[in-house]
């Protein structure tokens, strides 16, 4: 069974190969502000982190599920589509991009614990039939070191990695030296939960072995 992963995120596509899985890849057109800014417009209120993350991971998925139905009628699997954001006193963070502004994160998160959501879309796709779609969000708290120095901010920063990444900081890279504690389902926090997408997986009949195609995974 084919698996396309609605994303371009190396550290999404890392997860489904470390999983046995080697996905073909496309990247989603969906205008993420547009969409969260229609929603919280249409309901006259600002949408919490885990119900935005599942809506930009089911717009995702459903993007590239239509582009795909598109352009291969023949097309027998499944799309995943994901989103994630990262939330610490009531304060939802994404990607920082300015070094002064990854500073001032690990600053606020020296010592603490804060929550990483992420959403997750499975659409099954098959010839002559209308796709089907389960959905779910997962969450992991993340703990942070207290004692990183300023130094250690500092030099984690100008390594660039923080500045891309939702939250400022990863924990399967150099950033997981400063990272004390997960609970929940660690590859959450990388940006996507196997365990629920495999879950997923389930709802739609699909027995998350058959996805397995990389030659490890044989």
């Amino acid at each position: 069974m084919r698996v396309c992963l609605a994303s371009t995120s190396p550290a999404r596509l890392m997860l489904m190969r470390q999983a046995g899985i080697e996905p073909l890849l496309q990247a989603p057109d969906v205008d993420e502000e547009a969409v969260i800014a229609a929603a919280e417009t249409a309901e006259g209120r600002t949408l919490p982190p885990d119900e935005h993350v599942l809506l930009l991971a089911r717009r995702k998925a459903a993007d590239v599920a239509a582009s795909l139905a598109a352009a291969d009628p023949a097309f027998d699997g499944v799309v995943v589509g994901g989103d994630s954001m990262f939330e610490i006193d009531g304060q939802v963070l994404g990607k920082p991009h300015l070094p002064d502004i990854a500073t001032a994160r690990w600053e606020q998160m020296r010592g603490r614990t804060g929550i990483l959501h992420s959403g997750h879309s499975v659409i099954r796709i098959e010839p002559g039939r209308a796709p089907r779609e389960e959905s779910a969000v997962a969450a992991a708290s993340v703990t942070f070191v207290s004692d990183i120095t300023d130094a250690e901010i500092s030099a984690y920063v100008a390594s660039g990695e923080p500045l891309q990444v939702a939250g400022a900081f990863t924990v399967d890279s150099l950033g997981g030296a400063f990272i004390e504690r997960v609970e929940g389902d660690p590859s959450t926090v990388v940006g996507m939960s196997l365990s629920t997408v495999r879950h997923l997986c389930g709802r739609l009949g699909i027995c998350w072995t058959d996805l397995w195609n990389r030659p490890h995974a044989s």
